[in-house]
């Protein structure tokens, strides 16, 4: 025996020297893990999609080996970033239409679409993004001009925040739209007692644009991808999706065609769809999570479809309205109360936000951790705030910087001490799930963590911020951005930080958007984005 122990102490000794082989290394980083303590680190390991070790460099290097390391460089990795709501198949849809984002005027507007149908030649106009209130006359357009450059092709393009639609005579000439037409939940706009061609909310059902083909659905699915990797994020909260839609994301992620993660909010706009889901229960895999239904409170506040407790302050006697009956509000949350889904509504007006927060609260009653969430919550009355303790604010930072040039026209001082107020919704909650609504605002999440932070647009302005009380720090910015749109996903334990055991979901920023000059975070660009730690963008 004293002959072999030398050889078995040398075997120990050998046997203890073995790295573990990874799939992938990251090291000289400069991490925000984004866990309990917002620990700070260098390096981690990644095996089998997921992340195995997190730690020093040299931890790192000491324990694992692999034929693929990346040196960072001492550049920024967050988490990989999730917009907590967004119409990501529609930005898709849009990039096959006509793109009338940042026209400043109608005749703008009537240009693009000239210039489109040369190019398309269709046989029904189809677009998105124009916004009266980036106009110098801002009032809504009437259609007599687009009847003259589109006689006999059908126009419909929908206003920037999807609430709106603008059509000319050819469009109309489809529908069964009269002067004597009545529409519960929205308006048809007129003028002298004419019809407008402005269309708002649920009067934009009268509308019948082509169905879309699966090719172009298709098509819509990956070019949304694209875009979206090129910013860093990693998973999607789709805000309204049908069963056919959700279907098709679900085969193309199967095939590995699509790996973009969704978290899809079904469209509670039609019964037999709701009842379906709700027979069919919670559908989940690792790139899809099919277990809430979107639904709409009211419109918005830019076309004063948003449902108001008082008057406009701009257009007396006129207080939006409500989707549907408060009863239908109350008959849909207990239905879902009864079964293990969100019920996720947007609500804009202060009434509408009334509403919706006293239907939640009453059915979910002795009902802890449902998460339901209020998409927008923006304008809040004073005495509502405190009951969002069980209600989870999903909010869009930019619709503050967008909408502060006029939204005190729309609602007047003393109710914007309500508006847009993200610090006051995560004191109560605790939690703020953040988004930016694009295609209705930019893409960009680093745009959505300025307009957090600074409150302040692209140009700086204000200098001091609006409304600077509701800033977020950096800090609940990124959590917001990560982590806490995680959790408003039930999804925290598997994504939304850089932790042991989650998915190894990460971006490399060209800086450090936890400390670099306010000014700059417009700036902040993904290097590279990683999901399941394969890299799916890299910049050129």
């Amino acid at each position: 025996m004293k002959k072999l122990y030398p050889l078995f102490l040398s075997l120990i000794l050998i046997t203890s020297c073995q790295k573990e082989q990874a799939d992938l290394i990251v090291i000289n980083a400069n991490a925000y893990t984004v866990n309990s303590n917002f620990d700070n680190v260098e390096a981690f390991a990644i095996n089998d999609g997921m992340f195995v070790a997190i730690g020093s460099t040299s931890d790192i290097q000491e324990k694992y080996q692999s034929d693929n390391i990346v040196d960072a460089k001492n550049q920024t990795i967050v988490p990989g970033l999730i917009d907590a709501h967004c119409h990501f198949y529609r930005m898709g849809l849009q990039q096959q239409k006509v793109d009338l984002e940042g026209t400043t005027s109608y005749d703008d507007v009537l240009e693009r679409l000239v210039e489109f149908q040369k190019e398309k030649n269709t046989n029904y106009i189809t677009g998105r993004g124009w916004d009266q209130n980036d106009w110098e006359i801002k009032e809504f357009p009437t259609k007599e001009k687009l009847d003259e450059l589109f006689p006999n092709t059908p126009v419909a393009v929908t206003r920037v925040d999807g609430h709106a639609l603008l059509v000319n005579q050819a469009a109309l000439d489809l529908t069964e739209i009269t002067n004597e037409t009545k529409v519960t939940g929205g308006e048809i706009i007129k003028k002298n007692g004419k019809i407008t061609g402005v269309l708002i909310d649920s009067a934009m059902d009268f509308i019948k644009i082509p169905t879309v083909s699966k090719e172009e659905a298709v098509q819509a699915l990956l070019d949304a991808q694209d875009i979206c990797f090129s910013y860093g994020l990693t998973t999607v909260d789709d805000a309204g999706l049908d069963r056919n839609t959700i279907e098709l994301i679900d085969d193309l992620q199967n095939n590995n065609s699509l790996k973009m993660r969704i978290y899809a909010m079904i469209s509670g706009d039609k019964q037999e769809q709701i009842d379906y889901y709700l027979d069919k229960g919670i559908y989940k895999t690792d790139y899809l999570n099919v277990r809430s239904f979107k639904v709409y409170g009211d419109g918005a506040l830019g076309s004063r479809g948003a449902a108001m407790r008082k008057s406009y302050s701009d257009r007396d006697n006129h207080f939006g309205a409500l989707i549907y009956s408060p009863e239908k509000y109350q008959e849909l949350a207990k239905q879902i109360a009864a079964s293990e889904f969100q019920m996720n509504t947007h609500a804009i007006g202060d009434s509408a936000n009334t509403w919706l927060v006293k239907t939640y609260n009453n059915v979910l009653k002795n009902k802890q951790n449902r998460r339901w969430r209020i998409e927008h919550a923006q304008i809040i009355s004073p005495e509502d705030f405190k009951n969002f303790d069980n209600i989870l604010p999903s909010v869009q930072p930019t619709h503050a910087t967008s909408d502060m040039y006029w939204a005190e026209d729309r609602v007047g001082f003393e109710r914007m001490k309500g508006a847009y107020a993200f610090k006051d919704l995560l004191d109560n909650y605790g939690k703020v799930a953040l988004g930016t609504d694009f295609p209705v605002e930019k893409v960009n999440p680093f745009y959505t963590f300025y307009a957090a932070v600074a409150r302040k647009d692209l140009n700086n302005y204000p200098e001091k911020g609006f409304q600077m009380e509701n800033a977020l720090s950096r800090e609940e910015t990124l959590k917001g951005m990560t982590l806490w749109a995680a959790y408003s996903n039930f999804e925290e334990d598997e994504k939304g930080s850089i932790e042991i055991g989650k998915f190894a979901d990460f971006v490399i920023l060209n800086q450090d958007i936890m400390t670099v000059e306010e000014a700059k975070l417009p700036k902040t660009k993904a290097l590279a984005t990683y999901l399941n730690g394969e890299k799916v963008y890299q910049s050129e």
